[in-house]
């Protein structure tokens, strides 16, 4: 038997692909990333890129010593020596911070919002949606405490999904206050919990003593249950005056902006370093786990990892995730663009040439040709089965007047050209790239050369 793709990943593949999901088409993915980065880089943001695999400990630190990603899901990726080893990264924000106080990033304008995209990794259980190498969009805003741009993070993360079509979605927005008030909730729940603690799966007695809060995100279905008949309250009846008044003020601009949003005790959010708001953006559409991502602030996280105190929030959603909501919707994706020229000769002598045209028509447009020379009607058939918009004809008299019949698939409109022409043509049917000059199709070498 061949080789398979590992278990829990995917491969994303070309258009026409057999078998091909919303999830595994490469174009979509690429739709999803340029949509994003038109909506973040319009609101100021700035692309980021961190490394595929981090020191282990800066997830230990980062994400939270009692969270299932480090105890069960980190990908370790090699040991040597003293070292404390190395990990396939499970999300973004601790990367960003960390390049953030590395780099020297606080000198930039603050506050400074970055973004970026790429492939995660965590040792899970698989399931629709929820893969072991899984992309995320990811944005983060570091340097600014200000309520205004809590609220703004949330707006752009609808921002970006309903720019990709999506109208199924809403907002759970809570708050996990300041550290004073989560010390004074997991004391709650220690209390609470303690009392039964026989009842309780063997993770969340871990959790008990670790971080409470996470015990009301077990997966367990006797924990829940034991939740349920506590009667738990809710983590928003312990929030101090100041975090109150933060969660008050992100309200009253989400509702000046139209954002829709439902308040949602439940949220604690999974990672240790979150502070004040945290969010989930849900859709129906992906199953009875219906979040695509979240975010939330973490005040704190800069100091876990050693460097100096830097607010930040930011939030982050799965690609996979979000394209099983757009298939569930019946959201259309643009299918990856066909070559707006394609150049084909009719005899062998002549292929050279048609491969020049189209390398020199490449300033202007996406051009490709044929490698072997074809008949016109298998020529317009391999241009059509290709996605091409035109196909340039050269045969013996086109070589000899220096010129090219082009036919327009869609219109069926055959036009004969001086080959020095083809810049302008292009430009005159609307493929010409608007940030270059018509210029003679090919160069004096290249002509000689073809």
């Amino acid at each position: 038997m061949a080789i398979q793709r590992p278990k829990g990943t995917q491969d994303h593949l070309p258009e026409g692909s057999p078998k091909l999901s919303l999830d595994t088409r490469a174009s979509a993915f690429v739709h999803v990333q340029d949509v994003a980065r038109r909506v973040l880089e319009r609101a100021g943001a700035r692309f980021i890129a961190t490394p595929l695999f981090e020191e282990a400990e800066l997830v230990r630190r980062g994400v939270g010593g009692s969270t299932d990603i480090v105890r069960k899901e980190m990908f370790t990726v090699f040991y040597f020596g003293d070292h404390g080893g190395y990990i396939l990264r499970p999300e973004g924000t601790a990367s960003i911070v960390r390049a953030y106080l590395q780099n020297g990033l606080k000198q930039l304008p603050a506050p400074l919002k970055l973004w970026t995209h790429g492939p995660m990794f965590r040792a899970e259980n698989v399931q629709k949606g929820r893969l072991r190498q899984f992309h995320q969009v990811d944005y983060e805003v570091l340097g600014s405490t200000d309520p205004l741009v809590d609220a703004e993070a949330i707006r752009l993360m609808v921002e970006v999904v309903q720019a990709l079509g999506l109208r199924g979605v809403r907002v759970k927005l809570g708050s996990i206050g300041d550290p004073a008030d989560r010390d004074a909730y997991n004391a709650y729940l220690r209390t609470l919990f303690g009392a039964h603690v026989d009842r309780l799966s063997d993770d969340s007695k871990d959790r008990l003593e670790r971080n409470p809060m996470r015990i009301l995100d077990s997966k367990s279905a006797g924990d829940q249950a034991l939740i349920g008949e506590l009667g738990v309250r809710p983590m928003l009846d312990f929030l101090g005056d100041e975090a109150r008044a933060n969660f008050e003020a992100v309200q009253a601009y989400l509702s000046a902006w139209n954002v829709d949003f439902d308040i949602d005790p439940s949220i604690v959010r999974g990672l240790d370093y979150y502070r004040r708001t945290a969010w989930e953006l849900h859709h129906e559409g992906v199953g009875a786990k219906s979040a695509l991502g979240g975010g939330g602030r973490y005040d704190g996280l800069a100091e876990q990892l050693g460097g100096a105190a830097v607010p930040g929030i930011g939030w982050a959603f799965g690609i996979e995730r979000l394209l099983l909501a757009m298939e569930a919707e019946g959201v259309a994706v643009p299918a990856a663009p066909g070559p707006e020229l394609y150049v084909v000769a009719l005899d062998e002598a002549y292929v050279p040439q048609a491969a020049a045209v189209a390398m020199t028509a490449r300033q202007w447009a996406r051009s490709e040709f044929a490698y072997r020379a074809q008949k016109p009607g298998n020529a317009f058939r391999d241009g059509e089965r290709r996605g091409a918009r035109l196909v340039a004809l050269i045969g013996s008299d086109e070589a000899a007047q220096g010129t090219l019949s082009i036919k327009d698939l869609a219109s069926g409109v055959q036009t004969n050209l001086p080959t020095a022409d083809l810049a302008a043509f292009l430009h005159e049917q609307g493929l010409h790239d608007q940030g270059r000059q018509p210029q003679a199709a090919l160069s004096p070498t290249a002509q000689e050369n073809a």
